[in-house]
């Protein structure tokens, strides 16, 4: 496991639990040495036992030696580095899996392309779903999608990771699998900013059934199957994002949307949706694809756009038919 935050330690914990041998990589030494003699995750995940038989190391080298699956966790933006260490350090046959939610704002690329450029040769596979990193942690039951465009890379990944209280599906629709789980973190930001401003239910259901007709319109135009959209990595993961209060873009939305500057909302925060509106809407732009959620969520973060205003603006945009 390729990352100690609350994520990476969450999933780390419970592939002990299915009996799994596991090594978790965590850059800070300090968090480290917690995991192995408090077992607890001081910093991420504090609070939550962690199983005997977790291993924490800060050295590369060391969690990669004999890998024969890799569960890669860390933000996207240092996903390319950590992809290009894991080729020269993991085995060969080692199973890459990204369970990172984002995409490359420079390049456009999903993770699985990154991974596949920084690492060639390895079969690749991606975890997406609803599934907040506490809940997973504490083996509360939940479901994710395993998807590879190998499906026996898919199927393995799913029996190894499948247990009374996490099931995973497969899936060969590794494109619709990546974007539903990136792009939703955008309209979970919306979402919050909904929340933060005093809106109601109406608005939040209106802002998630469009969310996804946008997020749909999108995956589908760079391949992506509509079946998966509507399913766990999307409608499931979109929902979850849009109204659990464990999320943390639909977090830094509300603090938006009660007049926080977006350094403040922030703060103690990594919401991957601030960097990967950036990308979306570069996305849309390139596709020829309308993303009126994902515009004006660009407006507001990148450009000092007040929230009401935005959201003011997409309820008088042309009227369409659904």
């Amino acid at each position: 496991m390729l990352g100690g935050g609350a994520w990476g330690t969450a999933l780390a914990s419970h592939c002990v639990r299915a009996g799994l041998p596991v090594r978790i990589w965590i850059r800070e030494p300090e968090v480290a040495v917690a995991v192995n003699e408090r077992r607890e995750n001081t910093v991420y995940l504090p609070g939550v036992p962690l199983p005997e038989g977790l291993h924490a190391t800060a050295r590369l080298d060391e969690a990669l030696s004999g890998a024969e699956t890799v569960l890669v966790v860390v933000p996207s933006e240092f996903c390319r580095g950590i992809y290009g260490q894991a080729a020269a350090l993991a085995p060969g046959s080692a199973v890459l899996v990204s369970a990172t939610k984002g995409i490359e704002v420079d390049t456009l690329a999903r993770m699985s392309e990154v991974a596949a450029a920084e690492a060639p040769g390895h079969p690749l596979a991606v975890l997406s779903g609803p599934s907040f990193a506490l809940e997973v942690a504490r083996a509360l039951p939940t479901a994710v999608v395993v998807a590879s465009a190998d499906h026996g890379v898919a199927e393995s990944v799913q029996r190894a990771l499948s247990t009374r209280t996490f099931r995973a599906y497969s899936s060969e629709d590794v494109v619709g699998v990546e974007l539903a789980g990136a792009l939703k973190n955008v309209i979970a930001i919306a979402a919050g900013i909904v929340d933060g401003l005093g809106y109601g239910h109406n608005t939040v259901a209106a802002l998630i059934t469009r969310g996804l007709a946008e997020i749909t319109r999108l995956a589908v135009a760079l391949g992506a199957r509509p079946d998966t959209l509507a399913g766990l990595a999307g409608l499931g993961d979109l929902v979850l994002t849009c109204t659990g209060g464990l999320s943390r873009n639909r977090t830094v939305g509300q603090r938006l949307g009660r007049g926080l500057p977006l350094s403040e909302a922030s703060a103690g925060i990594h919401p991957e949706g601030v960097r990967t509106t950036l990308a979306a809407c570069s996305l849309a732009e390139r596709q020829g694809i309308e993303m009126p959620i994902a515009r004006q969520m660009k407006a507001v973060l990148h450009a000092g756009k007040p929230p009401r205003a935005a959201l003011d603006e997409l309820m008088l945009r042309t009227l369409k038919r659904e």
